[in-house]
């Protein structure tokens, strides 16, 4: 009996993300709320409580989901260009998921207490930019690359960088990283 429970459980806390995951997918962040959370998957709100304590602990659990789809789109790069390329196409192509990821509040803790998904996803950033840093730190060199990555993405996505050069950009990022010291 507990062995179908703790299915039911585990289907149920799936279930949530995925709903808060297609409610801010088609209405946006501030839509995602417990009140509709709970209406959507037709349990009480003390349910959905018993799984995470609020939003951001949602939030979180769907930034989680993120990285580990970002960890699957870059993991395979092996240049700068294919990482570039992976890391902006995923970014691009998944903006509320990044902005769940990189711009609302969660729980998530970058750095030495990251979770280890975390930690597998700047490895394989690392992996790329490490060999590139020449006299810097490898991890600090790849933390400015993650930054202007990062940083590209999101003037792009928020339309803050004139229309149409988005190619271009990607290019020049390339040969800028690719050619560092």
């Amino acid at each position: 009996m507990s062995d179908r429970r703790a299915r039911e459980r585990a289907e149920r806390h799936q279930l949530i993300i995925r709903t808060a995951r297609e409610i801010a997918e088609r209405e946006g962040w501030d839509a995602v709320t417990t009140r509709t959370l709970a209406q959507r998957i037709g349990y009480s709100q003390p349910v959905l409580y018993s799984h995470f304590a609020n939003k951001e602990a949602i939030v979180t659990a769907v930034a989680l989901q993120g990285f580990e789809e970002l960890f699957e789109a870059t993991r395979a790069a092996f240049s700068v260009d294919s990482l570039i390329r992976a890391y902006t196409h995923f970014a691009l192509g998944n903006p509320v998921l990044y902005e769940a990821m990189f711009t609302l509040n969660t729980e998530l803790k970058f750095g030495p207490e990251a979770p280890e998904l975390l930690k597998n996803t700047f490895a394989t950033l690392q992996k790329v930019f490490a060999p590139l840093a020449g006299d810097q730190d490898p991890e600090t060199f790849t933390e400015v690359a993650w930054s202007a990555m990062h940083g590209l993405v999101t003037l792009t996505r928020d339309s803050r960088l004139r229309d149409g050069l988005g190619e271009e950009r990607v290019a020049l990022l390339v040969t800028l990283l690719g050619s560092a010291p």
